[in-house]
């Protein structure tokens, strides 16, 4: 429930911008008013990540906690673990994809892709808040619960996958090459690296 700290104070900060942001799926008016404004690194962004990486944590901790042995559920580290890895995985990949945006002389171009991306991550950390909450309090341990959360999460971050690529579809059939390698390198190869980690 600290988590929601987060939201709740990028709510009473920014408001027109946070009402701007629950539309997201629906209406890209909060990313055609800010992307080329403040970028990553604002107050509102940093708040919303925050919320994102302690509900990420918490969401694989419960999937940990689901399918893992209880000998090893029961060690008082995991979660502080999680939440080291979770924060040093997401800061680590986007420190990448920002100084492949130098390497390429299109630092801006991605550093508006990282901000859409992240802007979607962190909408969909509203979808494991709400599980989070389920599995703590109502179907504890439920399979189902955690495979819906999931479904939605993707869902979500598919629809934001799709308006990157359609936005800047121009850009990467300049770059087709350079675009693969980049989605190989710094997409999937991280996230079969931290499911073989989970695993």
């Amino acid at each position: 429930m600290v988590s929601l700290l987060f939201p709740l104070t990028a709510k009473s900060i920014y408001y027109s911008r946070f009402f701007s942001f629950i539309i997201l799926p629906f209406n890209s008016k909060y990313l055609t008013m800010y992307t080329k404004k403040e970028k990553l690194f604002n107050w509102f962004h940093i708040l919303l990540s925050v919320f994102q990486i302690i509900n990420t944590t918490l969401f694989i901790f419960f999937i940990w906690r689901v399918y893992m042995p209880l000998s090893q559920v029961k060690n008082p580290f995991i979660f502080p673990l999680l939440l080291a890895g979770v924060f040093l995985f997401l800061s680590a990949k986007t420190m990448a994809q920002l100084f492949n945006g130098f390497i390429f002389n299109s630092y801006n171009i991605f550093n508006e892709l990282v901000f859409k991306k992240l802007t979607y991550l962190n909408y969909s950390s509203f979808v494991l808040f709400i599980a989070n909450i389920l599995l703590a309090y109502v179907f504890i341990d439920s399979k189902i619960a955690i495979s819906i959360a999931l479904i939605l999460f993707l869902v979500i971050n598919i629809i934001g996958w799709v308006t990157v690529l359609r936005n800047y579809q121009n850009f990467i059939s300049s770059y087709f090459f350079y675009f693969i390698l980049y989605l190989c390198a710094l997409e999937i190869a991280p996230l079969v690296i931290m499911g073989s980690f989970l695993k």
